[in-house]
């Protein structure tokens, strides 16, 4: 059976970002999406599976909840809101070291026959560092899916700017020939970074606010936040959302 893509008409579509290994930058791709269909009027439910630091629980508690990926009947929510609301797209910020729990899932649930007969496509954004480590877990997801599920690979610039291991490693050009798309996300200055954080500020207040109801950036560190976020919902738009 065909694989639903977007370019084969997919009712609805669960968006996994993933990356396994801790500080590469999960939940910062995470709250773009959400503020890429929030920005665009598309429609999205999100779900959050980090216990202690929920990003999208924390930015975007309107739009999420909770999900603990130890217990089946919670992730099968995920699947169960792909089906009940079709062309509403499904975004889960998982957390580190939750793979091996959610293959389980997927394993023993019939996920991907359930996403195939359902016409739901599934795609993993694989959110890389330019460490090894990132390159090593790649391999393992490719190994494990195959060309069962849609392939995004995000390079963060936010956590280096040398991906060669990568790029010779031949496990991009194996993903390619899988049909993965690659999205690099450039670098926003630290200290805006910092400010949004510690403010808990969605990106839309952090561009849009003052002082008082955000996180008080300057009006030129609002302009390299605006400068960021085009560059980043173009670079979105170019590997489909």
């Amino acid at each position: 059976m065909e694989v639903p893509t977007l370019e084969h008409a997919a009712t609805s579509q669960i968006h996994l970002i993933g990356g396994e290994k801790g500080g590469v930058g999960k939940s910062m791709v995470s709250r773009l999406l959400a503020q890429y269909f929030i920005d665009h009027q598309i429609p999205f439910v999100g779900f959050d599976t980090d216990r202690s630091h929920g990003s999208l629980l924390r930015f975007y508690a309107e739009y999420s909840s909770a999900v603990m990926t130890d217990r089946y009947e919670a992730l099968d929510k995920i699947v169960e809101t792909a089906i009940e609301h079709p062309g509403r797209r499904v975004l889960v910020d998982l957390a580190a070291q939750t793979q091996e729990p959610l293959v389980k899932w997927m394993d023993e649930s019939g996920v991907l026959d359930m996403a195939d007969l359902s016409g739901i496509a599934l795609n993993y954004w694989h959110v890389m560092d330019s460490g090894r480590d990132s390159v090593d877990l790649l391999k393992r997801l490719l190994d494990r899916f195959g060309q069962r599920v849609r392939y995004v690979l995000v390079k963060n610039h936010l956590r280096g700017d040398d991906f060669t291991q990568l790029e010779r490693s031949g496990e991009l050009d194996r993903a390619l020939g899988l049909g993965a798309r690659v999205m690099d996300l450039k670098k926003l200055h630290e200290a805006v970074v910092q400010k949004i954080d510690a403010r808990n500020s969605s990106f839309w207040a952090a561009r849009n606010g003052g002082a008082s109801d955000g996180p008080g950036l300057g009006i030129m560190e609002r302009q390299r936040l605006k400068l960021w976020m085009n560059n980043s919902f173009d670079a979105l738009a170019r590997v489909g959302v």
